[in-house]
């Protein structure tokens, strides 16, 4: 669900934006810290027949230009929102179907774990998964994400299942059927 204020700054980044430095504006999204504008831009043109590896090679040539090319113009804009709105921003680009971020924030997060949960970041850690907890933490975050759609969708057939058990139970409406 897009936010009232996800609106606003989407609106304010297409109003603001210079015509010509996107293809289209792709995403806006926003949280406490930070205000990621990701924008389209066109691929490169690569010989038919081309490899998979010169495609791969032409579309990082490619965000690469766009990203040396337009640094004045995006650097402009972002301090001008984030003298507005009080977030940093970061740019990314989708090129070919791929995206890349430029230079985003990473926030730090307070949490607290208990021991089992502990216990998990400290076996990646051991397993060379990762090299901190910090660095854990955030590899369990990425695979949440990567699978949310499944687990969402698991999620949800496991409400709907205990709203119908909730149903038949002692508190349900009497129907008057024995």
């Amino acid at each position: 669900m897009i936010t009232s204020e996800q609106e606003k700054l989407r609106g304010w980044f297409t109003g603001r934006l210079p015509d010509d430095l996107f293809q289209d504006l792709v995403e806006v999204t926003v949280d406490r810290e930070e205000i990621t504008v990701i924008g389209r831009i066109p691929g490169p043109r690569v010989a038919a027949g081309a490899s998979d590896a010169e495609r791969e090679a032409a579309v990082q040539g490619r965000v690469q230009e766009f990203r040396e090319r337009t640094r004045e113009a995006r650097v402009s804009v972002a301090r001008e929102a984030e003298h507005r709105f009080r977030r940093k921003v970061s740019w990314g680009v989708e090129c070919d179907g791929e995206r890349a971020l430029f230079t985003h924030v990473a926030a730090p997060v307070m949490t607290r774990l208990r021991q089992p949960e502990r216990q998990v970041l400290d076996t990646l850690i051991a397993g060379g998964v990762a090299r901190s907890r910090s660095d854990a933490l955030a590899w369990c975050v990425r695979l949440v994400q990567r699978h949310t759609d499944d687990w969402l969708t698991e999620l949800r057939e496991s409400l709907e299942h205990v709203r119908r058990v909730r149903a038949q139970g002692p508190d349900a409406e009497d129907t008057g059927e024995e």
